[in-house]
């Protein structure tokens, strides 16, 4: 853990010292030896930069701090995101490790850092469109044979039937949801006339 100099955070009066964070897009959390001041976890996929816990982190970090990424395509799927926020990173002093790769850029990287970064990054973006596509062609073909039927419901009938009638019947739609155990935009696609 960094500790050349503190740095005053803005938004308290007290002085904290440089923190190592770890961010991560997965459920699972990676057991590490490392000491961690604070870890962030988006539970969504990184194909793009619009993510809670990714602004969170960008909001957080500051000049000393160590960023650990278990992996590029956790940060990043496509190269343009991955380079710029590396650089948004590294231009403000924030350290960036990415431990799969056993990559690390500080800011003052050589020419050699910066291609190997292109090109593995190059290489996420290009493994995730592999993926979708095998999925595409997956499902495609699963549906040809009649075997495809999409994402099981949440809701059996007997449940769909019994939203829709509390719903017509005026009852709140903001307590639904909660007693169904389902999320607001699940109740509206069920309530959706088809």
């Amino acid at each position: 853990m960094p500790l050349s100099h503190h740095t005053k955070n803005d938004a308290a009066s007290h002085f904290r010292e440089h923190c190592t964070v770890k961010y991560q897009v997965t459920i699972h959390h990676y057991v590490l030896d490392m000491n961690l001041d604070r870890i962030f976890t988006d539970k969504a996929s990184g194909k793009d930069t619009c993510r809670p816990q990714l602004a969170e982190l960008l909001a957080f970090v500051r000049e000393g701090d160590t960023v650990v990424v278990h992996s590029m395509d956790r940060l990043a799927r496509n190269l343009d995101d991955l380079r710029k926020l590396v650089q948004q990173l590294t231009q403000r002093g924030v350290r960036v490790e990415f431990l799969k790769e056993s990559l690390t850029f500080t800011g003052d990287d050589s020419p050699m850092s910066q291609l190997l970064l292109s090109v593995t990054g190059a290489f996420a973006e290009f493994d995730r469109a592999l993926i979708r596509e095998c999925q595409k062609e997956g499902i495609a073909l699963a549906k040809s044979r009649g075997i495809y039927r999409g994402r099981t419901k949440i809701l059996s009938s007997y449940q769909i039937t019994n939203l829709k009638q509390r719903a017509e019947a005026g009852e709140p739609k903001a307590m639904l949801p909660r007693e169904f155990g389902i999320s607001r935009d699940t109740m509206y696609r069920y309530l959706k006339p088809r």
